[in-house]
């Protein structure tokens, strides 16, 4: 079933579209979800939430890639849940390793303005990205929205997990300064 037919039937409040959203995208999403939280039975349950917050969220949001959003919802389901469990440095998957990885750059979140300054933000990062090259801006994503391990990237890649970790690490420091410079 195509995404145009499936958002017609999310608008339409048919409740037999969350089965069609687990046929097309819940192998995606729960291998999101595993690569955050690790656990085969966490990311089943975050998948069932995601699928709910997507019956719930999408007739106001009307995203223009179900895929995109499906991938973001889980995401957000998943890390939510972490946090919720009080594990995110005791998880025991690489997630706790992507975090730390991009702590010293992101602003923390503490005022009235977070909302302001966490949208503005992702608008900065999304620029950034459209002007990486593709390979580095591919590994970027990989790593640090689906949470993906640095050897499964280098295997896919076929290149070394050296070479990766230099990427990233290159990467992270021309966001810093891409960060520092738009203020």
């Amino acid at each position: 079933m195509d995404d145009i037919t499936i958002m017609g039937m999310i608008l339409a409040r048919e409740e037999t579209v969350i089965n069609e959203i687990q046929i097309k995208y819940g192998e995606y999403m729960k291998a999101i979800a595993l690569n955050i939280l690790g656990d085969p039975l966490d990311a089943e349950e975050c998948l069932n939430d995601a699928l709910l917050a997507l019956w719930n969220k999408v007739p106001d949001a009307k995203p223009e890639s179900l895929k995109a959003y499906a991938a973001k919802t889980i995401r957000n389901t998943a890390i939510n849940k972490l946090k919720a469990k009080n594990a995110l440095k005791r998880a025991g998957t690489d997630a706790d390793k992507v975090f730390e990885e991009l702590e010293n750059i992101l602003p923390a979140m503490t005022s009235a303005e977070d909302e302001y300054i966490q949208n503005e933000t992702g608008r900065l990062i999304n620029r950034f990205l459209a002007e990486l090259p593709v390979r580095d801006r591919n590994i970027f994503l990989r790593r640090y929205f689906f949470a993906e391990s640095i050897s499964l990237i280098a295997d896919d890649l076929r290149l070394r997990e050296g070479n990766v970790r230099l990427i990233l690490s290159r990467t992270r420091i021309k966001l810093k300064k891409y960060l520092a410079k738009e203020d």
